[in-house]
């Protein structure tokens, strides 16, 4: 079963092409650019290029898996976007993967923090035993989360940018969600054949831009 999964989340733009067989999840191609302020511009091309490395076409895809965050707004809302999209116009199922799991999927045993960059001197985060995810996820600035924390080690572009204030041993990688991780937390439903699940973003904070207020009343005499 050809799966495409893609993350808009952090900083990286990734599209990942796998193959879902009876007992493994092997990845066909890979896409990742780290471009913040360009997830709109990337991920279409990041696509294409999955799947024309590996001659394959939209049409061969039986299900979409995304990275819901969390995330800021702007990139996040991208990748599910264009999941959702892809999911309504080829008539397959969408499947819902936190992003922080896709990093704490393939960070190793033991207890690990999983940190992205949330900005606003902030971090998103989460902790993992041998994988599995035992808090979070949230949002907080590194001291607090440093405050009590338990782990054997960090990682993630957040822990890598605040290193000096959580107090842990941080690893250099990875740094940022692994498409193959993205989608084998997936593949269990997909084998299934489980309904699709409608993409809801884990914001986990307000958006940066509000709407405008509506314009005050002007008094007539």
């Amino acid at each position: 079963m050809l799966v495409l999964g893609v993350d808009t989340a952090t900083a990286a733009v990734t599209a990942v092409l796998a193959e879902v067989t009876d007992d493994d999840v092997r990845g066909l191609a890979t896409e990742v650019t780290v471009a913040a302020q360009a997830h709109g511009e990337r991920l279409a091309p990041a696509i294409e290029a999955v799947l024309t490395a590996t001659g394959r076409t939209p049409a061969d895809l039986v299900a979409v898996v995304a990275g819901t965050g969390p995330g800021p707004f702007t990139g996040l809302r991208v990748g599910l976007v264009t999941a959702t999209a892809l999911g309504q116009t080829l008539a397959i199922p969408t499947y819902d993967v936190c992003t922080l799991d896709a990093l704490g999927a393939v960070a190793g045993a033991g207890r690990v923090l999983v940190a992205t960059d949330a900005r606003r001197k902030e971090i998103y985060w989460a902790t993992y035993l041998d994988g599995v995810r035992q808090t979070g996820p949230a949002v907080a600035r590194p001291a607090e989360v440093a405050d009590g924390l338990a782990v054997d080690r960090a990682v993630g572009a957040g822990a890598v940018q605040y290193a000096e204030n959580l107090g842990v041993p941080v690893a250099d990688e990875p740094r940022y969600p692994v498409g193959t991780a993205l989608v084998a937390l997936a593949a269990d439903r997909i084998r299934a054949g489980a309904p699709g699940e409608t993409l809801v973003p884990r914001y986990l904070r307000r958006p940066d831009v509000t709407p405008a207020a509506a314009p005050k009343p002007v008094a007539t005499r």
